[in-house]
């Protein structure tokens, strides 16, 4: 996972040093302000594009803004009441909140902690509460909406896991690694796409 990081950091400075290489006079510097509109990276262009997505769009990209019951579930709940609400909603965590203070975050349950907690010790998670087996809110690992994307892969990647709430003071959404690749992947897409309009003549 960090050779992906490393491979979209570098990704737009190859595809624009190519073009430019070939790119003279007049033409480079239309090139270069097609760059700059688009937040491509050139020698004398601020870094832009893929620096300035943030979780907040990745997560109305995937229509995750709304927090619900879909979304989390209680320290006292039962174990396999909440894995059932992660396989019904297709989702691998849950934030974890304290009955007592509906706000406030306890941790995080994943398919992970069910899997060493429960399977692999051969507990019951019809008779095990959440808070057993989550993991607690002083390891749990959060990002902000106006965290950017490669950050927020970035901490995923070092940190070795795979979900990550949101919280702007409150909970806001849940991010994955998947998503995060996704939206990186998207936005490369995207900017290889306009690359070849533009060699094509549909920009003028």
């Amino acid at each position: 996972m960090q050779r992906i990081v490393q491979a979209v950091r570098s990704c737009q400075q190859l595809v624009t040093a190519a073009i430019l290489e070939h790119s003279h006079g007049r033409e480079a510097t239309k090139l270069e302000k097609l760059f700059a509109r688009f937040g491509w990276i050139t020698p004398s262009v601020q870094e832009k594009g893929l620096e300035n997505v943030t979780v907040a769009e990745v997560l109305m990209a995937k229509g995750g803004e709304n927090t619900g019951s879909w979304l989390w579930c209680h320290s006292d709940d039962i174990v396999n009441d909440a894995v059932k609400n992660m396989a019904q909603n297709n989702i691998g965590s849950l934030v974890v909140l304290k009955p007592e203070q509906p706000h406030h975050v306890a941790g995080i349950i994943t398919e992970r902690d069910y899997l060493r907690k429960i399977i692999l010790e051969g507990r019951s998670p019809m008779h095990t509460r959440v808070g057993e087996i989550m993991t607690d809110e002083s390891k749990l690992v959060t990002v902000t909406s106006d965290t950017n994307i490669l950050q927020a892969m970035q901490i995923m990647t070092e940190r070795r896991i795979r979900h990550v709430p949101v919280i702007d003071g409150k909970l806001i959404g849940m991010i994955s690694i998947k998503d995060v690749v996704r939206a990186v992947v998207e936005q490369q897409s995207g900017e290889l796409k306009r690359l070849n309009d533009y060699i094509r003549g549909e920009y003028y």
